[in-house]
């Protein structure tokens, strides 16, 4: 019971994280930024990797590692499938900004670097798919979308 406890609140902790993070990064970004201010971002992108490996971790670790629910429960729902494939569409979306922050942060900090308009839309779309996920957690709850028997 205290480690499904244990897992469960790193889960959510890191769903909050991994929102603030989001949220933070798109406050932030503005089509111009110095190198100081992409240092900045970087290293609340950083944040933003680590909670979603805890997440991953985490979420894995519920599902695979016998604590409270079955893996059945998990693994015959097509909303679960839905939302892991959501937060992997998430993951996918988030690699090219984090690799345009780490290639340009470094140099003089004042100097400054346009950024894409495309970084802008992936975190918009991060941001919309991320709040779908606790919709369709919901659903599971009430075991919405359990093809089993």
């Amino acid at each position: 019971m205290t480690t499904e406890l244990l897992l469960r609140y790193l889960h959510f902790i890191s769903i909050f994280a991994i929102a603030a993070t989001l949220v933070s990064e798109h406050l932030l970004l503005k089509p111009e930024l110095t190198r100081k201010e992409i240092v900045r971002l970087s290293r609340i992108d950083a944040i933003y990797g680590a909670a979603a490996l805890m997440l991953l971790g985490a979420g894995l670790t519920l599902w695979l590692g016998s604590f409270g629910k079955p893996a059945e429960f998990y693994s015959k729902n097509w909303i679960f499938h839905t939302k892991l494939s959501l937060f992997v569409c998430i993951g996918l979306l988030s690699i090219y900004p984090t690799v345009f922050f780490l290639k340009n942060r470094k140099g003089n900090p004042e100097e400054v670097v346009t950024i894409p308009r495309k970084i802008f839309w992936m975190l918009r779309l991060e941001l919309l798919l991320l709040f779908i996920i606790p919709l369709l957690a919901g659903l599971m709850a009430k075991s919405v979308g359990y093809f089993g028997e």
